[in-house]
């Protein structure tokens, strides 16, 4: 089993950055793929980021490339997300999730967090 838990959201302004962290414990963090999700109000779940266990390549949804990053530490077992040039639009509750690999899908992951609130504001 695996436990994630993310921190680090918040209400900002338009323009304003965040850095969301997920501090994972259990089986060993590396050997996770992990990924980011959203989901705004009404609406489903969406991918927003992910990063693979081995090279630790990265892929983003269009609508946040170049604003967000998705970033890993293994030594302390934690997935970060930092999100720079925050829209009103982006205002959801972010989860982290982990799995085999990275796919677009929430259906792909095996373990998720509880999620944490960003809110932009205009």
């Amino acid at each position: 089993q695996v436990q994630l838990e993310e921190s680090g959201g918040g209400l900002v302004q338009a323009g304003g950055s965040l850095r969301l962290s997920c501090a994972t414990s259990g089986r060993p963090f590396s050997s996770y793929a992990m990924g980011w999700f959203r989901q705004p109000p009404g609406k489903q779940r969406e991918f927003v980021a992910g990063i693979t266990r081995g090279s630790g390549s990265t892929y983003y949804a269009d609508s946040v490339k170049g604003r967000f990053t998705i970033s890993r530490d293994n030594a302390k077992n934690t997935v970060y997300l930092q999100m720079n040039s925050l829209k009103p639009e982006d205002t959801a509750v972010y989860y982290c999730a982990g799995g085999v690999v990275v796919r677009g899908t929430p259906e792909a992951y095996d373990y998720w967090g509880q999620g944490t609130q960003v809110t932009v504001s205009s």
